[in-house]
């Protein structure tokens, strides 16, 4: 089965918690990241101001498929302080994103 990652940026508070985890799970030396806060804005769009944290994984990124071969979670999914990274099968993403019914979602497939 394929799975993907939904992360929810609407929620993200760039704690890095995934970062970390990610970094400790895979022993990733410091000049590389299998997951990294992205930092955007602040700008301002339509006459509001935005400021986002996104996760953004890398192609290291395998979605911790030793993990969940286990039973367990991901690394950056089972840290997330504010829960906005999930790990799904493929076929349900899209689903999932329309469930949570706004703009600041996005998906990764590895």
């Amino acid at each position: 089965m394929q799975y993907g990652m939904l992360i929810d940026y609407q929620l993200c508070t760039g704690c890095r918690s995934c970062e970390v985890s990610c970094r400790k799970e895979h022993d990733l030396p410091l000049n590389e990241w299998g997951i990294q806060v992205q930092t955007i804005g602040p700008a301002k769009l339509g006459g509001n101001w935005e400021f986002d944290y996104v996760p953004v994984p890398s192609r290291l990124c395998n979605l911790c498929a030793e993990r969940k071969e286990e039973g367990k979670k991901a690394a950056c999914e089972l840290h997330c302080l504010a829960n906005v990274i999930e790990i799904l099968p493929a076929e349900e993403l899209s689903a999932r994103m329309l469930e949570l019914g706004h703009g600041k979602v996005t998906c990764f497939l590895p």
